[in-house]
């Protein structure tokens, strides 16, 4: 806190300057310079709707849809207020330009506690933030902020038409406008009507002085579950993501890169895989600061001529300066730093060092957790084509602009000369939040100019050459007084920083700024009311590349911590549940979720054998992240030929107001399963300096005979929409391991979950 308060008080340093900027009006967000990609006919009433002279409405949606589910909760705060059928809407994907630059996942992502954010220093940080992101305008999805970041400017851009092709109306009636209504794509008065699509020219040139936006008690489609827009598309296997581009005379190309970290090529067989069949050329590529690896490219007719003809090359590798590199190594580097280095503080209050001197008991416990890959259900991939000072890429990305300067840069272009087509992504979870795999595929092209150029990474490739969740350590002490209440915690980890590194690699140029608070996030930004805490973290440098995985640090921190109240809970003879509820007395919303769940899940009632005789038991855990509240009891049994069986995960979630409920209780099902995934199987293990993990049979995710009921329930509420495409996540493990102690007796402080024989 000391540092970033100093930080601050450096940009006060320019005097005048920031006072005169701070006293300007924050940049608006409703007009855009560029125009979307819209059909002929189509006006464009303002940067996030237009019109067709038949009445469909296309909203221009500047985030990425990569299954959350983004496009139809966009699309619902338009048509809402708007007032137009939902069925006469559709999305495209938006252009580059500031006014679609991510403001909520910089302005939430400052380093304070929830309870910080809402006082007055608090505000005024945000406020300042939020202000400088409508400058820089990163378009970015990601964060779990997308609907929180749309809500009131989607919601803006809906009235504002509305009130624009009202008076548009009114002038062709010849009445004032506050006697006329829209109403179903129409405006209305008296008996007379006119569909949106007739005065859209009107529209246009109108500029409504006044926008009311509707009461949340006349919603409509806001709160509905109104069928998802992508669902037939996807369903019928309609060519939407970038792996499915099929241009006229594209070729596509696969790619050698290095067996162990830090190799490169040193010379290969190039004529013996020109004279294969089908094959284009051989391109040797360099690497770039994006993170794509020195390699061997070769173009073909089809992937598989080029992929079958990698191994004529016969490539000879450099060694590799990591080869003493292993999984063990790791871990007992990330241990020792935990253990001895006391890190950078996120959050202190009093002073738990001296309290947990004076306490009944003391606790004290060590967790790690491995790295794990993003595995996307759509590898890595990108088409690009070079023509003189241009260029066209076609991709599937969360940072669309990064992504269009990473080619750019490769290509010694003016970011403005390359020309980007947005597909849907075939899963993100922050792994198309890096450009590497754009960059190298506009390094192949530069070689074939003119000719589009599909470069795509096997599963193998996407795997070993992923940009991992950080492997972690951490040791916790905890304090109880006589009453059984924690008097004071202590939490220091250690792993790798994710989002130095990912900074670094897109060009952000924030490298250095502060703190990384993904690194430490889910143990200092908890609700429980600790009177002494201290949480910190020690960043480590390792030559693994590393980046945002789904939920950040909330994924292993959650882990960490929820286990951690768990053994305190323990230790203090009292129910886990309980123990939780008596450390959130002023934190009434955390509590209701938390006996939302556990009164769903028949928390404290006798759980019987199931069908198998087996007997079963509860772990619960609640997380706040990404600005909501989830807590879970999951129920779990040991089968001795499975393992760890997970049979049920009742969820309860305060995400704000529920937008979309039932895209909330998709991506909590999506969560929890992937949670299950990376807790029960999740591990990329290294091996002499390479990653040894190379397809689903060493990186299993689960089967769908392993998945449970997952049973969602939604907290009615009226605040502003928070995130849900992370949240659900991080409490998964740690429910689980919790029932699992509850099972053995076994505490499982390491990820994945592993019980011992017994």
């Amino acid at each position: 806190m000391r540092r970033r308060t100093f930080l601050l008080l450096g940009l006060g340093a320019t005097g005048a300057l920031v006072v005169g900027w701070s006293l300007v009006p924050p940049r608006q967000r409703l007009r855009a310079k560029h125009a979307a990609d819209l059909p002929d006919g189509t006006v464009q009433l303002n940067g996030w709707l237009a019109i067709a002279p038949d009445g469909t409405v296309t909203v221009i949606s500047p985030k990425a849809e990569m299954g959350q589910g983004i496009h139809t909760a966009l699309a619902m705060l338009v048509a809402e207020e708007l007032e137009v059928p939902f069925a006469s809407v559709q999305v495209v994907h938006a252009p580059i330009d500031t006014i679609y630059g991510n403001i909520a996942a910089l302005a939430d992502g400052l380093p304070l506690h929830p309870d910080q954010a809402t006082s007055a220093l608090g505000r005024t940080l945000h406020w300042f933030t939020a202000k400088t992101a409508r400058e820089i305008g990163v378009l970015m999805t990601g964060g779990s902020s997308s609907v929180r970041d749309v809500w009131a400017i989607a919601r803006e851009a809906g009235a504002t038409a509305r009130m624009a092709l009202i008076a548009a109306a009114a002038a062709r009636f010849g009445v004032p406008p506050d006697q006329c209504r829209a109403e179903r794509g129409r405006v209305i008065f008296g008996d007379r009507s006119i569909g949106y699509g007739e005065i859209i020219e009107e529209a246009a040139a109108q500029q409504p002085a006044k926008v009311a936006l509707k009461d949340p008690a006349g919603f409509t489609i806001i709160g509905r579950d109104v069928p998802r827009l992508d669902s037939r598309a996807k369903s019928v296997g309609a060519p939407l993501f970038g792996i499915d581009l099929a241009l006229p005379g594209m070729l596509q190309a696969a790619v050698a890169m290095p067996p162990a970290l830090g190799s490169r090529p040193v010379k290969f067989e190039k004529n013996a895989a020109l004279a294969l069949p089908g094959v284009k050329a051989v391109v040797p590529l360099e690497g770039s600061t994006h993170g794509d690896p020195p390699g061997v490219a070769v173009v073909a007719a089809t992937w598989w001529q080029a992929k079958q003809a990698l191994a004529a090359l016969k490539i000879e590798w450099s060694p590799s300066p990591h080869a003493a590199l292993d999984s063990a190594a790791i871990q007992r580097t990330l241990r020792e730093v935990a253990e001895t280095n006391d890190g950078l503080p996120f959050r202190k209050v009093g002073n738990p060092v001296e309290v947990l001197q004076t306490a009944a008991k003391v606790i004290e416990a060590r967790y790690e957790a491995p790295y794990l890959a993003h595995a996307t259900m759509e590898p890595m991939n990108a088409t690009v084509r070079t023509e003189g000072d241009s260029a066209e890429l076609w991709c599937g990305s969360q940072v669309p602009r990064f992504a269009r300067d990473a080619v750019a840069r490769v290509l010694d272009l003016d970011p403005h000369q390359v020309t980007l087509h947005q597909s849907l992504l075939g899963g993100g979870f922050g792994r198309r939040l890096e450009v590497d795999y754009v960059a190298q595929a506009a390094a192949v092209a530069k070689a074939l100019p003119g000719t589009p150029v599909q470069v795509i990474w096997s599963r193998e490739d996407d795997l070993r050459f992923d940009m991992y969740r950080p492997a972690a350590a951490s040791r916790l002490e905890g304090g109880l007084d006589a009453k059984g209440r924690i008097v004071a915690l202590t939490a220091h980890s250690a792993s790798q920083s994710a989002f130095r590194a990912l900074s670094k690699r897109v060009g952000i140029g924030i490298t250095s700024f502060g703190p990384d608070r993904t690194t430490a996030e889910g143990i200092w930004d908890q609700p429980y009311e600790i009177p002494a805490l201290r949480s910190a973290h020690a960043d480590v440098e390792l030559p693994v590349p590393v980046g945002s995985w789904r939920s950040v640090g909330h994924s292993h921190q959650a882990f960490f911590f929820e286990s951690f109240i768990d053994e305190l809970a323990h230790a203090a003879q009292q129910d886990p549940l309980a123990f939780r509820l008596s450390h959130l007395r002023e934190h009434p919303r955390a509590a209701r979720v938390l006996s939302l769940a556990a009164e769903r899940a028949g928390w404290g009632t006798a759980l019987a054998a199931g069908p198998d005789g087996r007997p079963r038991a509860r772990g619960v855990a609640l997380h706040w992240s990404f600005g909501s509240l989830v807590a879970q009891v999951a129920e779990v049994s040991l089968d001795a030929r499975q393992g760890i069986r997970v049979h049920r995960v009742t969820c309860a979630v305060d995400c704000g107001l529920a937008v979309h409920p039932r895209g909330i209780r998709q991506q909590v099902e999506g969560a929890v399963l992937d949670g299950l995934s990376a807790a029960l199987h999740g591990e990329i293990r290294i091996a002499d300096g390479r990653v040894t993990t190379s397809d689903f049979d060493t990186y299993p995710l689960l089967r769908i005979t392993e998945a449970p009921v997952v049973d969602v329930h939604i907290v009615p509420s009226t605040e502003v929409p928070t995130g849900m495409g992370e949240t659900a996540l991080p409490p998964v493990a740690p429910a689980v391991a919790n029932a699992l102690f509850v099972l053995t007796g076994q505490r499982l402080r390491a990820l994945p979950l592993r019980v011992a024989a017994r």
